[in-house]
């Protein structure tokens, strides 16, 4: 991993960088050309026979690289390829999409003129200005000097999105044509409220009559061991820089703290701490955060200080942390054993904590402080324990639980099976689904009335709102549901009536509905002849044609 601080001393100087980044600020990091050693010499295939030129390649690569910028919303920037793949951001496709695009333009005849461009520029660029509170020109210049893109780039970026977004509307014009009775009756389909009764059968509800037997136990044990594997798990020794007590000190950096976070609330807007209640306490918590990020940074000083002879020693040790920690006076403490995927649970750490962690050995034992929510953290390799399955005796507890919790829920889907059969013939014979309800000892919930564009509802805790439309939508009113299981055993819905679609509030909703539908279906056709067109123009590039069912929309946003 690092062998001495002068080999690595980047990542020294990489923390402090990082800390000095507010996280509601905006940061732009080089993009060095957009990875202009790949392909520099290669062959970039063909657009629809149209031999592709390094200049256009790279150019329209450009072109990605700020459209994922923009998608960010100014905040993220792709240092590489790699890095958007990972991010499921696959930068080479997108370039031979927006190619496709670009040529298809041409082909139309579509071209920007240069005020609208502008005006659009500015559009594009002032949400992002007004985050970093300045002025689009400055995001524009700054876009220009830090991220390896010249005023072209960006001019030839604008153009050609207005340009997709025109192309998207030419292509997609038959998307646009809809009758007003067609639009309402896709407006009543959609907002058409029911009435409806539930029956929940849950596990929960059916533990009581679970009986464990030894031998029943044990076999569902020796069934389900995978299931109780440990996976692998590492223990790190760690010295911990806490940034309380670095608090002061960052203070005093500040001579105007007040006129800071007072400026950075009025820029931030109202959305800024949902969770504060009063002006007093979004500025207390603005004011926390500010002074939190600014000890985080003098504590990354302070770790990077005290790493540095570690790794000037050579070889590396990692006893070399707890005796470098009882030098200074601090404590080197062991974590608790954690796994690849959920990271130790006693510290304040992201992802990043584990994956650093797991890649540390005995012989490369040291690694790069890391910042957590509370500190900054300094790590050695420890121990690794291989994954095992713990024998019954160790985890008894905890199997006695999932089997009871397995039967349970079994019982509870006869014991709704078996409700539905009796619901299905008492309702042929006339009666009401509350008696038979009463008769079975089911206790039915009475839900609000809700419809297939409802988003969500409060009163479902374990049934699956798209499973429960699906029941009540496909039951004639006054009929029950057939018997649908689930994980947790399984539900019923009793459908009891349509509720009367409110005229008044179609008739004022419909416009902004028809104008949503036709987007809607605009997009769809665009996406049916991007699919199309893309997948034979694209054959002679490297890419050999469009990732299966990816749409235009995964390349334009």
């Amino acid at each position: 991993m690092f062998g001495t601080i002068r080999k690595h001393q980047t990542w020294l100087w990489a923390i402090i960088i990082t800390l000095t980044i507010i996280s509601f600020l905006v940061f732009f990091s080089p993009a060095q050309k957009v990875n202009n050693a790949q392909r520099v010499e290669g062959d970039y295939g063909s657009v629809s026979g149209k031999k592709i030129t390094r200049d256009e390649f790279f150019g329209a690569k450009r072109e990605i690289y700020l459209q994922y910028f923009f998608m960010s919303g100014g905040n993220n920037w792709l240092s590489s390829d790699e890095e958007g793949k990972k991010m499921g951001f696959d930068v080479e496709q997108r370039t031979y999409a927006r190619l496709f695009l670009i040529q298809k333009e041409e082909e139309l005849g579509i071209h920007i003129a240069s005020d609208v461009a502008a005006q659009f520029a500015t559009e594009m660029v002032k949400p992002i200005a007004q985050k970093a509170n300045t002025g689009p020109e400055k995001i524009i210049d700054e876009l220009s000097k830090r991220a390896g893109m010249d005023m072209a780039d960006f001019d030839r970026f604008v153009r050609h999105e207005l340009g997709i977004q025109e192309l998207i509307s030419t292509v997609g014009m038959s998307g646009k044509l809809i009758t007003p009775q067609e639009a309402q009756s896709l407006y009543i389909r959609e907002h058409q409220e029911l009435q409806v009764e539930a029956a929940f059968f849950n596990a929960s509800n059916y533990v009581a009559q679970v009986s464990v037997t030894p031998d029943a136990l044990a076999q569902f044990y020796t069934n389900q061991m995978p299931n109780y594997r440990i996976p692998e798990r590492v223990q790190v020794s760690y010295v911990k820089f806490d940034l309380s007590n670095y608090l002061a000190q960052a203070e005093k950096q500040f001579t105007n703290l007040d006129q800071v976070v007072d400026a950075n609330l009025d820029r931030m807007g109202t959305n800024t701490f949902k969770d504060a209640k009063t002006p007093a306490e979004k500025k207390a918590k603005l004011r926390d955060e500010i002074l939190r990020q600014a000890a985080l940074k003098e504590a990354g000083k302070a770790a990077i200080a005290f790493a540095r002879p570690l790794f000037e020693r050579e070889p590396l040790k990692a006893e070399s942390l707890a005796e470098a920690a009882r030098t200074n006076g601090l404590t080197a403490q062991v974590s608790a054993p954690f796994d690849r995927e959920n990271g130790p649970k006693e510290l304040k750490v992201d992802q990043n904590f584990a994956k650093v962690a797991f890649s540390l050995t005995p012989a490369d034992p040291l690694a790069q402080p890391i910042a957590g929510e509370d500190g900054i953290y300094l790590i050695a390799y420890n121990k690794t324990i291989p994954s095992e399955i713990p024998p019954l005796e160790k985890i008894k507890d905890q199997v006695t639980a999932d089997f009871k919790y397995m039967k349970a829920a079994s019982l509870a889907r006869v014991a709704g099976a078996d409700f539905a059969t009796a619901l299905t013939n008492g309702l042929a014979q006339g009666k009401t689904f509350d008696a038979l309800a009463a008769n079975a000892k089911v206790k039915p919930v009475t839900l609000p009335a809700f419809s297939l564009s409802t988003r969500e509802l409060p009163e479902i805790e374990r049934a699956n709102l798209d499973m429960l439309k699906e029941m009540a939508f496909g039951t004639p009113p006054g009929k029950a549901s057939e018997f649908r299981p689930t994980r947790e055993g399984g539900a019923i819905v009793y459908v009891k009536s349509q509720v009367p679609i409110d005229e008044v509030r179609m008739k004022a909703e419909l416009p902004n509905y028809v104008a949503y539908v036709r987007q809607s279906r605009q997009r769809e056709a665009f996406d049916t002849w991007f699919r199309h067109e893309a997948e034979k123009a694209l054959r002679d590039t490297p890419l050999f044609g469009p990732r299966p069912g990816a749409a235009g929309r995964e390349f334009i946003h």
